[in-house]
């Protein structure tokens, strides 16, 4: 995955205890996964971990891949994107966003 762009959001539910609303999240993010860009998908729930380093209170994480940034870009205007938000952006109530690249290219 040298110089691959790695975009992952976790979310919050507002009903958090909510398997329901959970497994609303991933449906949509499994139909989401249908984008052409994205190279490499995986969804994820928090681990049973507890060390005082690990964030752990968000429900569902997004980790994806995309061969740079214009299909990143390209990801975020793209309809399959735009209609998940408009079904699904009612079951959260907060998103965060890390995207980063790699290292070596920067420097």
């Amino acid at each position: 995955m040298k110089n691959a762009f790695i975009h992952h959001v976790y979310f919050w539910l507002n009903n958090p205890t909510s398997t329901i609303d959970r497994d609303k999240l991933i449906a949509g993010l499994n139909k989401l996964s249908a984008v052409k860009t994205i190279q490499q998908f995986h969804i994820g729930i928090p681990a049973n971990t507890n060390r005082a380093v690990i964030e752990n209170t968000y429900a569902v994480s997004w980790l994806l891949t995309f061969e740079n940034d214009a299909d990143q870009a390209s990801y975020q205007t793209d309809p399959d994107h735009l209609a998940f938000v408009a079904e699904c952006s009612s079951l959260w109530s907060k998103v965060i966003v890390y995207d980063s690249i790699d290292a070596a290219a920067s420097i």
